[in-house]
């Protein structure tokens, strides 16, 4: 299911570094033709439209697996017009919208909603993830069946743990008949408790209610066990801990159905970054300790850790604007996600190219059965990303197109970064002169 209409013209992309990891790592200079809204290797004739792409990168669309879109219902956090803006500009072209919206995705009405409204409004491909218990209560299942059928491509309580064991067995045993993952928010909410932060010195200093660790690798240890159990198809979101990548690995090791997703923040930020009481600092599972972030950067480097999405989270400037102990938790990240694993993780030589690239586009292509999606490969989607990495700029807030403005990375320097946005062969974002030149051209 596409829910981006298909550009009809003949688009070239010339004399363009092309990286696709699915293609056996493909990596060479060449040129990319879209006809029809698909990858071709060549068309007769002229191109409607020709693109210089000398000195820079084509990869497949980033495929963001975890992020909020807040509509419908929250509307004045983002919409699915400026979210779906957001991610063009990130090189994002297909994202995962999370089912806590308002109303809840756990009926076929909230579905056909979000389509229509990608449809109409939308310059990038949405897919809902459904909830996997009724009202995201973790009480009873939701319709799995129906909500697939509408277009769902997993499940999830995301927000809120499923807390009882029975229900998270019953959702696993019964999202296996269906082949959707389930995505688990891993917390133990009896041991997070009222937290904010990361419980450690840096708490106890700033005199803030922490959150262990142990919050979320009790839950990821036990929804290992009953994937294990189950033999369904288990996906850790947002991990933040050294024990859960272990947990995650070992896991592996064993055959268990199990892949895992981490955020930017997560390989960048610690919980030092807190000391200003920024409550842009301020996301659930909070910022943790120095040897996490080197120990989800081993994870990524090995293979642990399979994706890279953004949980993309807006706030209102209201919201973030009250004292750290009121803020709502989380932050934006469409448009800073290419520059951080550019900065953090391939400049740094945790990863190859190849390799960031891979946990963007091939490996949740692959996660959720993304057929023609997070490849190059002639007769895929021509959803393509377009990357100069001699790009510098600076992440300004006023050119924030995200309604949300609640980043702790406002006022870096980044060096690299998305040029082009193709979907669907339609070209929905482009940067010239460091502005915004196109977002409808359709």
């Amino acid at each position: 299911m596409s829910t981006y209409k298909e550009g009809k013209m003949r688009l070239q992309i010339k004399n363009i570094r092309i990286v696709d990891p699915p293609s056996q790592n493909q990596d060479l200079i060449g040129d990319v033709f879209v006809e029809d809204g698909k990858i071709v290797s060549k068309f007769s004739g002229d191109a409607d439209e020709v693109v210089d792409g000398e000195g820079k990168i084509a990869v497949p669309g980033f495929i963001d697996v975890h992020a909020h879109l807040r509509e419908p219902g929250q509307e004045i956090k983002e919409t699915i017009y400026t979210g779906t803006r957001s991610a063009a500009k990130g090189g994002v072209t297909t994202v995962f919208c999370m089912p806590n919206t308002e109303p809840v995705i756990d009926s076929t009405s909230v579905v056909e909603f979000i389509f229509h409204k990608t449809r109409k409004e939308g310059c990038v491909n949405v897919f809902p993830v459904g909830c996997a218990t009724k009202g995201l209560q973790g009480l009873e299942l939701s319709e799995m069946g129906l909500l697939k059928e509408a277009g769902i491509v997993a499940v999830s309580d995301d927000g809120f743990p499923i807390s009882n064991s029975r229900v998270m067995r019953r959702v696993l045993e019964y999202s296996k008949m269906f082949k959707l993952p389930v995505i688990s928010h891993s917390e133990d909410k009896e041991l997070s408790g009222n937290g904010v932060m990361n419980e450690g010195k840096n708490s106890t200093f700033l005199g803030l209610r922490g959150i262990p660790k142990q919050a979320e690798e009790v839950m990821v240890s036990r929804d290992i066990m009953l994937a294990e159990l189950t033999g369904a198809y288990l996906h850790i979101a947002h991990v933040s801990t050294a024990g859960s990548v272990d947990l995650v690995r070992q896991a592996k090791k064993k055959n268990v159905k199990v892949t895992a997703e981490t955020c930017p923040h997560y390989f960048t930020l610690t919980d030092n970054d807190v000391k200003v009481y920024d409550a842009n600092t301020k996301i659930n599972p909070p910022l943790r300790g120095k040897e996490d972030v080197d120990a989800i950067k081993r994870g990524l480097a090995d293979g642990t850790i399979d994706c890279i999405a953004t949980d993309h989270a807006p706030h209102t400037q209201e919201e973030k604007g009250k004292e750290f102990d009121l803020a709502p938790f989380g932050i934006i990240g469409f448009e800073t996600l290419l520059s951080l694993v550019l900065d953090e993780l391939v400049d740094t030589g945790v990863l190859s190219f190849c390799e960031a690239i891979s946990k963007m586009t091939s490996n949740p292509a692959k996660i959720f059965n993304l057929e023609g999606r997070g490849t190059l490969k002639e007769g895929s989607v021509a959803d393509v990303t377009i990357i100069d990495t001699r790009y510098s700029y600076e992440f300004k807030k006023e050119k924030i197109v995200s309604k949300g403005k609640n980043s702790p990375f406002i006022g870096r320097r980044f060096k690299g970064g998305v040029v082009m946005t193709i979907v669907g062969g339609n070209i929905v974002w482009s940067l010239n002169n460091n502005s915004i030149t196109s977002f409808d051209r359709r």
